[in-house]
């Protein structure tokens, strides 16, 4: 950029190259970490960090009462993620820790650790590098609002808590049929989870403290803490019902996990919105464009005109929403390839029958031009739908034919923009529209294998 002139002019590469490589959220953890450990030497720090390349593997909190199935869900979380499962008992039992022997020797004295002990042992786990490279799943820690300030304190911060619930009487219920196989730590209860190989259910042994009294004594505990653990995860919280079967609770478990929460990264939007005619394409970019200060571009500009439109400034600076352009694989090809990359893609999905209805209906009064909906806006005299006349474009036989041309097309596009998002768009406009803005002000989620 030229320093002596002003306004100053943003190369369109530069924006498009932070959003790419992740530049901004790159330096906001590498800050947060400089803050948090306030090295002597912040280069070489820096530099590991990098090396590391650890800023998005799961770091992540569940926490629920007796018999919410939380252990359950988070072996199943880490064996799915590839990450380390932390909770107090594999904390205290590590043979080669000096701080797990001490932890160990106060338990067996009062059945209890202290919460400054059991946040000592939770540091020097997440330390280490396995937890550092692959991440962790703390399983029903922290037990307190001690122990999160204690952990926040030192950094040890979740980027998801989950919180799993059902009634006390559920639980207590649930837990009187618990049982755990003293080899793999695999639970499993005598109503809902029997194993079916008679070796294992051979070597089941009944836990201690799951009697009614001390169930409900815990689940008292556990509430009484739990209110104000809560308030100290703003915004990375997810409350899943636990009374409901165990897989449908870590599918949905999982499914906020691979959720990347809202950045405090610029952003710049350039929305592609893909669908047949007559799915809302045109309304959605009107919309988002008087939301959001969005250049719209319709599909009747063409490639070199477009790309001249893209060049300009407030394209640059304020993003822009394209629609009905490309329309085939060689047009998104082309359009790649001069640099004009969407970084959010949505595809409006139609059923032909919704398509027909509402272009098929449409009609027009050649003696006013108000426009009506033989279905959704019928003319209010006989004598004005006696007058009332079709486009061309909207026979049957036209819509039909670009509807072809579409989905012939769809399958290749979809490809082509690997992050492309689905949306129903057979529903309320604005329905449609929220949708699309989530997808669009949020990060995209990741792809679930």
């Amino acid at each position: 950029m030229d320093a002596t002139s002003f306004p100053h002019v943003i190369p369109p590469e530069m924006p498009q190259y932070g959003q790419a490589n992740h530049i901004f959220q790159l330096m906001q953890s590498m800050l947060e970490q400089l803050l948090i450990h306030q090295p002597q030497d912040p280069i070489p720090f820096m530099i590991q960090h990098l090396h590391l390349d650890s800023d998005d593997v799961p770091k992540i909190v569940i926490l629920g009462p007796p018999a919410s199935g939380k252990t359950t869900i988070a072996m199943w979380l880490c064996k799915h993620l590839n990450c380390n499962l932390l909770n107090t008992e594999n904390l205290m039992g590590r043979e080669l820790s000096l701080l797990a022997a001490e932890a160990r020797k106060y338990y067996r004295r009062f059945r209890s650790l202290p919460s400054q002990l059991v946040v000592r042992l939770v540091q020097e786990r997440l330390a280490e590098e396995d937890c550092v490279r692959r991440g962790w799943v703390l399983d029903g820690l922290p037990e307190s609002r001690e122990q999160v300030l204690m952990m926040q304190t030192l950094g040890l911060a979740p980027r998801h808590v989950i919180v799993l619930n059902a009634p006390d009487m559920v639980l207590i219920e649930r837990n009187l049929g618990k049982r755990i196989d003293p080899q793999t730590g695999e639970i499993y209860h005598t109503t809902f989870d029997w194993p079916p190989e008679p070796e294992t259910q051979n070597r089941l042994v009944i836990p201690e403290g799951i009697s009614e009294l001390e169930t409900a004594r815990k689940l008292l505990e556990y509430h009484r803490n739990v209110i104000r653990i809560l308030p100290s995860y703003p915004g990375i919280l997810k409350a899943i019902s636990a009374d409901q079967p165990c897989v449908d609770i870590f599918y949905q478990a999982l499914t906020y996990v691979q959720t990347h929460h809202r950045s405090n990264a610029p952003f710049t939007p350039r929305v592609l919105l893909c669908g047949p005619l007559g799915s809302g394409k045109s309304l959605q970019a009107a919309l988002l464009a008087q939301k959001y200060g969005l250049v719209n571009v319709p599909d009747s500009i063409i490639m070199k005109i477009l790309t001249q439109r893209l060049d300009r400034q407030d394209s640059v600076q304020r993003g822009w929403v394209l629609h009905g352009f490309p329309r085939d694989l060689d047009q998104a090809q082309m359009l790649d390839s001069l640099g004009y990359s969407p970084n959010r893609v949505f595809f409006l999905n139609v059923p032909l029958d919704s398509v027909m209805e509402r272009l098929t209906l449409r009609r027009t009064d050649p003696v006013t031009g108000e426009r009506y909906h033989l279905m959704h806006k019928p003319p209010p005299t006989l004598e004005i739908q006696e007058r009332l006349l079709q486009n061309p474009r909207d026979s049957e036989e036209r819509v039909k034919l670009k509807m072809d041309l579409f989905y012939r097309n769809a399958a290749e596009l979809e490809q082509f923009y690997g992050q492309a998002v689905t949306v129903n768009g057979d529903q309320d406009p604005y329905t449609v529209f929220e949708y699309i803005e989530s997808g669009i002000i949020n990060p995209l989620p990741k792809k679930v294998p």
